[in-house]
């Protein structure tokens, strides 16, 4: 058996920075899981569907990895990354870390994870790795997957090795701090700003107010759009909130990581932001609590609501947005 020393689970939400987290503190900066994603500009908004999706898919962060390529590029951290096809390499280049006494990230799909408690493909999952035995791997993982964790070896190459949206070949990667540490606190206006560019200047209508506006249109129709509503809705709705997100698609996250900036910075475009995703993160819980109320009804008016809710949701974000942009 192989364990890294002196790793720490703590009962976060969210996979990327669970991850992140694990790593950053072996390496002696600790910070809080909202101030990690809000330095990672994390925040954003996806409505997307298509000819081949079963559902329409909503999403509320960055894509995945990004937010951790984002911290590494504004704290000046050394990230190291490897992919490859090999299933041999692939496990050289988590076992060489960690043999080092180094965790290691991986990005995979977890739905070939042995603890998993909801069998659903999603090749953007993050853990950290921090030991392993002749059978299994010791994993970190979000506090509503349990924690500290364990699969076994074979389930875990399956995971990294599974092809598909959102997927990498067997993507592990290491952080390293700089010699001379960057000031954390002076990073955060810019990856605010960052942040609230690209929400405002997407690039397409499915993409940041815009696209939670589209959202709005779309999800009224929902109940016909479903296979079967009684499923696919309250999933859904599950996803939302429930599903590795902090609550309220993210929102909750980011409220947090403002008020906590709030203590750091006089401004009062800062303590405007943290207001507007304070009431966003409670009417995304409403919009939430309304898709699951349609499926398990089959009443559309619970839809009509939550379009109405969506529409007050994309001014609420861009005002906060624009507000913050101008810090």
């Amino acid at each position: 058996m192989t364990i890294v020393k002196d790793v720490e689970a703590r009962g976060t939400h969210h996979c990327e920075t669970t991850a992140l987290g694990v790593l950053l503190r072996h390496e002696g900066l600790d910070l809080p899981e909202p101030m990690l994603f809000g330095l990672g500009s994390g925040l954003s908004f996806v409505y997307w569907d298509g000819r081949n999706m079963a559902f329409p898919f909503l999403g509320g962060r960055v894509r995945p990895f990004e937010l951790t390529r984002n911290l590494a590029a504004r704290l000046g951290l050394t990230l190291t990354v490897a992919e490859t096809t090999s299933p041999r390499r692939a496990w050289e280049n988590v076992a060489a870390p960690i043999d080092a006494g180094r965790p290691v990230g991986l990005q995979l799909d977890c739905y070939h994870l042995d603890y998993f408690r909801s069998r659903v493909h999603f090749g953007g999952h993050v853990v950290a790795m921090y030991g392993y035995d002749e059978h299994d791997a010791y994993l970190i993982d979000t506090g509503q997957q349990g924690g500290a964790v364990r699969t076994g070896r074979a389930a875990l190459a399956m995971a990294r090795a599974e092809r598909g949206p959102m997927t990498a070949r067997n993507r592990s990667f290491t952080i390293a701090l700089p010699a001379h540490p960057l000031s954390w606190q002076k990073e955060i206006v810019p990856a605010i700003r960052d942040c609230a560019d690209a929400f405002l200047a997407a690039p397409i209508a499915n993409l940041g107010h815009r696209g939670i506006e589209k959202a709005g249109r779309q999800v009224p129709g929902w109940l016909l759009r479903a296979g079967e509503p009684r499923r696919d809705l309250p999933q859904a709705a599950l996803l939302m909130e429930k599903g590795g997100t902090g609550g309220a698609l993210f929102r909750a996250l980011y409220r947090d990581f403002l008020h906590e900036c709030t203590g750091l910075i006089d401004n009062d475009d800062l303590r405007t932001g943290h207001r507007l995703y304070a009431e966003a993160a409670v009417l995304w819980t409403d919009v939430s609590a309304l898709i699951a109320k349609a499926g398990e009804s089959g009443d559309a008016e619970h839809l009509e609501q939550a379009g109405a809710v969506l529409h007050d949701l994309s001014r609420v974000e861009e005002d906060a947005m624009r507000a913050l942009r101008r810090l």
